[in-house]
C-alpha cells in the first residue's frame, strides 16, 4: 500500500504542531470536533479520544461522561494536561503517551472511540482500527473524522501532487474512504453505519462505525487496570 510514514516521524512532526496546533486547525476543525462529541454522545459513557492532541474537544464533551485520551505526541499530551487543569475536568480519568497501534487497554473496556483526524496520520491504519474495534465494547461504535481522498479529479491530482510533502508534516491525503469500508468488511462484527461529509469544503468525513452486540461480553474491567 506504499505506507511511508513511521512512528517516530509523526512524534516529531507533531511535537513541532504542538505550540501552534490551536491556533492553525482549531476553527478549521471545529465542526468536524463538534459533530464527533455529538455523535459519541448518543451512546455515551466511558469514551476513549485517539489522537486526544492538545485536547482541545475535551471540554465539550458532557461531564456525564468519563474520557481517556491518548496521543503519541508527548508534547501535545502536556498542552492537553493543562487544559483539562485549566477548566476542572474531573472528567477526564486519564491522558496517556500510547501508540494507537497497542492500546493498553482490556477488550471491550470502551463504550465509544473517537479519532479525529487521526487515521490518516497512523503508519498502518488497518492495524489501527483493528485495535479500536478491540477495545469498544458490543454495541459501542467507533466514531472518526477525516480527510478523505478524492476518488478522481483535479482534487485526487492536486492530493497525489502533494502526497511527499504531507507525509513530512505527518499525514496522507490520498487516503480514500474504500479502504475504510474494506476493513469493516473484513472485521468481524463491525459495519459502516453512517458517512457524512464534513467542512470544510466536504473534504472531510464523519464515519461511524458500529460493533454488532451479540459479539462476545462487555468486557468492562477497572480503570485502574489500564493505566500506564
Amino acid at each position: 500500500m506504499g505506507e511511508e510514514l513511521d512512528r517516530d516521524s509523526i512524534a516529531k512532526a507533531y511535537a513541532r504542531w504542538a505550540p501552534i496546533y490551536d491556533l492553525v486547525f482549531g476553527s478549521v476543525f471545529e465542526r468536524g470536533r463538534k459533530a464527533a462529541i455529538v455523535a459519541a454522545e448518543q451512546i455515551g459513557g466511558r469514551i476513549l479520544e485517539v489522537g486526544v492532541g492538545t485536547g482541545i474537544s475535551l471540554p465539550d464533551y458532557s461531564r456525564a461522561n468519563r474520557l481517556v485520551g491518548v496521543d503519541i505526541s508527548e508534547p501535545m499530551l502536556r498542552k492537553a494536561q493543562g487544559r483539562v487543569a485549566e477548566h476542572g475536568l474531573a472528567n477526564v480519568d486519564t491522558l496517556a503517551v500510547m501508540d494507537a497501534e497497542r492500546l493498553g487497554f482490556p477488550d471491550g473496556f470502551f463504550d465509544v472511540v473517537v479519532a479525529q483526524y487521526v487515521i490518516t496520520t497512523v503508519p498502518d491504519p488497518e492495524a489501527t482500527l483493528d485495535e479500536f474495534a478491540r477495545v469498544t465494547r458490543p454495541g459501542g461504535e467507533i466514531i472518526l473524522v477525516n480527510h478523505i481522498g478524492a476518488e478522481a479529479g483535479l482534487r485526487r491530482a492536486f492530493e497525489q501532487w502533494f502526497a511527499p510533502l504531507a507525509r513530512r508534516l505527518g499525514w496522507r491525503p490520498e487516503f480514500p474512504f474504500e479502504r475504510l469500508r474494506a476493513w469493516a468488511d473484513r472485521a468481524s462484527g463491525v459495519q459502516v453505519i453512517e458517512r457524512r461529509p464534513m467542512p470544510p469544503l466536504g473534504h472531510f468525513s464523519l464515519i461511524r462505525f458500529g460493533k454488532d452486540s451479540r459479539k462476545g461480553g462487555d468486557g468492562r474491567g477497572r480503570l485502574e487496570s489500564a493505566r500506564a
